[in-house]
C-alpha cells in the first residue's frame, strides 16, 4: 500500500499572479531511504514511484483518484493567503 499526500500547488516567489493557484498535486511518500551510488556519489534510490507527480484541478479530484486507486493519502491544507492593500504613497511614510 503506498502513501501519499495531497497539497495546494505552491506560488513561487516571483509569481505575483493566481496562475495554477488552484490546482491541487498528488505526490507519493519515499518509501526507502537514498543511499550514494558508489561511482557518482549521487544519491538515489530504486523507489520510482516517488519521481510521479500528479496535478488536479480540484481538491475533490485529487482525493477522489486516491480513494479509487486504493491509495492512502493525507491532505496539506492550503495556506492562507493575505492581500495586503497598500496606496503608492504609503511607500514614503
Amino acid at each position: 500500500m503506498s502513501n501519499a499526500r495531497i497539497y495546494q500547488f505552491p506560488k513561487n516567489a516571483m509569481q505575483s499572479g493566481r496562475a495554477r493557484a488552484e490546482t491541487w498535486m498528488l505526490e507519493f511518500e519515499q518509501v526507502e531511504p537514498r543511499r550514494a551510488d558508489p561511482l557518482t556519489g549521487w544519491a538515489g534510490s530504486g523507489d520510482t514511484q516517488e519521481q510521479v507527480k500528479l496535478r488536479f484541478p480540484t481538491l475533490d479530484a485529487a482525493v477522489e483518484y486516491a480513494t479509487r486507486e486504493g491509495i492512502e493519502y493525507h491532505v496539506i491544507p492550503a495556506p492562507e493567503r493575505k492581500l495586503k492593500l497598500q496606496a503608492y504613497a504609503d511607500n514614503f511614510k
